[in-house]
């Protein structure tokens, strides 16, 4: 009786921290992942070190944004980039 309950609490465990840890850090890398995939020149970004830019050039596994007055263009790798930052939310600001 004590082995069958210790078993149904360690599963029962398991089952929780698939719930609250695992799946949602699945979801998080999912939607990251189309966010990624949908890049495409003329978006408006920011990166993960805080810098907004407009993509300009979209390589495989690179992006070049121009950024500030002076138009500098830095170059990232995708997976640098945080959020894509839309219209509708620009005009909010």
């Amino acid at each position: 009786m004590d082995f069958t309950l210790m078993i149904f609490y360690v599963l029962f465990f398991i089952v929780i921290m698939y719930f609250l840890l695992i799946r949602p850090q699945k979801k998080r890398e999912k939607k990251a992942a189309e966010m990624l995939s949908a890049l495409k020149t003329g978006d408006k970004i920011v990166t993960i070190g805080g810098i907004n830019g407009t993509i300009v050039v979209i390589r495989e596994n690179d992006v070049v944004v121009e950024s500030g007055i002076d138009k500098t263009k830095l170059e990232f790798r995708k997976d640098a980039i945080r959020e894509v930052i839309h219209a509708e939310l620009e005009s909010d600001n």
